[in-house]
C-alpha cells in the first residue's frame, strides 16, 4: 500500500468520478446485506477492474472485521481509501451509503405517517411478522464461525455454550446492561487463553479465525458518555446513533435488542410495531441494516432527526478507516484482541437470538403467527434470501387486512 493510501495493485489513479459512478451502484443494488455488498465489492474491485488483488481484498475483510460498526459500510470505505486515499474514501462511502438511506428514509415517512393508508398498516404489520425470524436467521448463520474460532475441545465448545446462553438471556431479560455480559464474555476468554501458547487450527488465528472473511463476531465496547442520552430529544437519537455506529461489534444485527430497548422502553419514541416495520424497512432497502436507525431517529424528530442519526452512526465508520487504516494489520495481530472477540462472539450470537423473543412477543394479531412461522421455514429451514421474505410477508400483510383482518 502506497503512503497515499492507494493499494499497490492499483495500476493508475482511479477517477473521484469513477468511484462514485460504481460505489454508488453497489449502493443501488446492494439488496441482501453484507454478504451481497463483499460480493459485489469484489467483483468490482478484483474481478472486473482489477484495482485490488484478491489478497488485498481479503485483508480488507478480515481488517474490518476487527472494528466496531457496520462492517460492509467499513469495506466500501476501505477499498475506496486504497484506490484514491482520503478522498476515495469519502466519495465512495457516501455513494455506497446514500441512496439506501435516501430510501429508508422515504418509507419511513410512509409507513410511520399519523394516517397511513390501510394497506401499508397491512403491508408493515405482515413485513414486522417476520423480524424474528430474520433475528434467528442472523444468529444462525453466525454459528458456524463463532464455533470455529473456540477451538475443538469439549472445553471449549462448553465455555462456548456458556457465552452464547447469558447473551441470549441478557438480550431477554437486561435491556441496556446486556453490553456488561458481552465483555464480560469477553474478558472471560482472555483469561481462559491468557497463560496458554496452544492454538488449535480452527481457532483465533487460524483458518476460522478472524482472519476469514466471515469471521465477525461482536460486542458493544462500552457504555459511554451516558450524559448525552441524557438531553433528550436531538441528544439522545446522537446518543443512540453513536452506540450504534462506534460501539457495537457484530454487524447490523446485533444492534436490534440494544436499539429496540431505546427507542422503545426508554425514550417512547416508537411503538414495539413500529420497531418491527423499521427493523424490517432496514433489510429490504438496499446498502447497510444499519440504515435502521434512519427509522427510528425519523420516529424520533422527524426528517432531522432521520438524518442526524445517519450521520452520527456511520461517521465512525469514515473516522476508523481514515485514521486508522495504516494500523490495521498490528491490531488483527494482537493475541489479545482475538481471544477477546473470540469470547464475546458466541455472546453475540446468543443475544441476536435471544432477541426474537421480545420481537416475537410484539406480534398483536394471530394471523402475524402464521407469517412469523412461514418465515421461519424459508430463512432457517430452506436458508434461503431474507429480502424476498420481508417482501412476501408484507404481500401477506396486504392480503389479510384486505380480507378484513386487523389492522383493518
Amino acid at each position: 500500500m502506497g503512503p497515499d493510501g492507494r493499494s499497490g495493485g492499483a495500476e493508475r489513479v482511479v477517477g473521484l468520478g469513477t468511484i462514485a459512478r460504481e460505489w454508488g451502484r453497489i449502493g443501488i443494488t446492494g439488496f441482501g446485506g453484507p454478504p451481497a455488498h463483499i460480493l459485489l465489492l469484489r467483483r468490482l474491485c478484483v474481478e472486473r477492474r482489477r484495482w485490488l488483488t484478491p489478497e488485498e481484498f481479503e485483508d480488507g475483510i478480515a481488517a474490518t472485521n476487527l472494528l466496531p460498526g457496520p462492517a460492509s459500510t467499513q469495506l466500501a470505505v476501505l477499498t475506496a481509501w486504497r484506490l484514491r486515499g482520503a478522498p476515495g474514501a469519502l466519495v465512495g462511502g457516501v455513494c455506497f451509503v446514500g441512496p439506501g438511506l435516501v430510501l429508508i428514509l422515504a418509507l419511513a415517512a410512509l409507513f410511520l405517517a399519523g394516517d397511513p393508508p390501510l394497506w401499508v398498516l397491512g403491508a408493515a404489520a405482515g413485513a414486522g411478522a417476520a423480524v424474528p425470524a430474520v433475528a434467528v436467521q442472523a444468529a444462525t448463520s453466525l454459528v458456524p464461525a463463532s464455533l470455529g474460532r473456540i477451538g475443538r475441545t469439549g472445553a471449549a465448545r462448553a465455555r462456548w455454550a456458556g457465552y452464547a446462553l447469558a447473551g441470549a438471556v441478557a438480550a431477554v431479560l437486561t435491556g441496556p446492561w446486556l453490553v456488561l455480559v458481552l465483555i464480560a464474555a469477553g474478558l472471560a476468554e482472555i483469561a481462559v487463553r491468557g497463560g496458554r501458547g496452544d492454538r488449535e487450527p480452527g481457532g483465533p488465528g487460524g483458518p476460522g479465525g478472524p482472519g476469514g472473511p466471515g469471521a465477525r463476531s461482536g460486542l458493544p465496547l462500552a457504555t459511554g458518555p451516558l450524559a448525552l442520552g441524557g438531553l433528550g430529544g436531538l441528544g439522545a437519537v446522537a446518543w443512540v446513533a453513536f452506540k450504534v455506529g462506534a460501539l457495537s461489534y457484530g454487524g447490523g444485527f446485533v444492534i436490534i435488542p440494544l436499539m429496540r430497548d431505546d427507542a422503545v422502553n426508554r425514550y417512547h419514541w416508537m411503538t414495539d410495531g413500529q420497531f418491527l416495520n423499521a427493523v424490517a424497512l432496514g433489510q429490504v432497502t438496499p446498502g447497510p441494516v444499519v440504515h435502521t436507525v434512519a427509522a427510528v431517529g425519523y420516529a424520533a424528530a422527524g426528517l432531522g432527526g432521520g438524518l442526524l442519526a445517519a450521520a452520527v452512526a456511520f461517521a465512525p465508520s469514515f473516522l476508523f478507516v481514515l485514521l486508522g487504516g495504516r494500523h490495521f494489520d498490528r491490531l488483527r495481530a494482537d493475541r489479545r484482541v482475538r481471544d477477546f472477540l473470540t469470547g464475546a462472539g458466541p455472546a453475540v450470537t446468543g443475544a441476536i437470538a435471544g432477541s426474537a423473543l421480545p420481537l416475537a412477543a410484539s406480534l398483536g394479531y394471530g394471523w402475524q403467527w402464521g407469517v412469523l412461522a412461514g418465515a421461519l421455514l424459508w430463512l432457517v429451514l430452506a436458508r434461503r434470501g431474507v429480502v424476498l421474505a420481508l417482501l412476501a410477508a408484507g404481500a401477506a400483510g396486504v392480503l389479510a387486512v384486505a380480507a378484513g383482518l386487523p389492522p383493518a
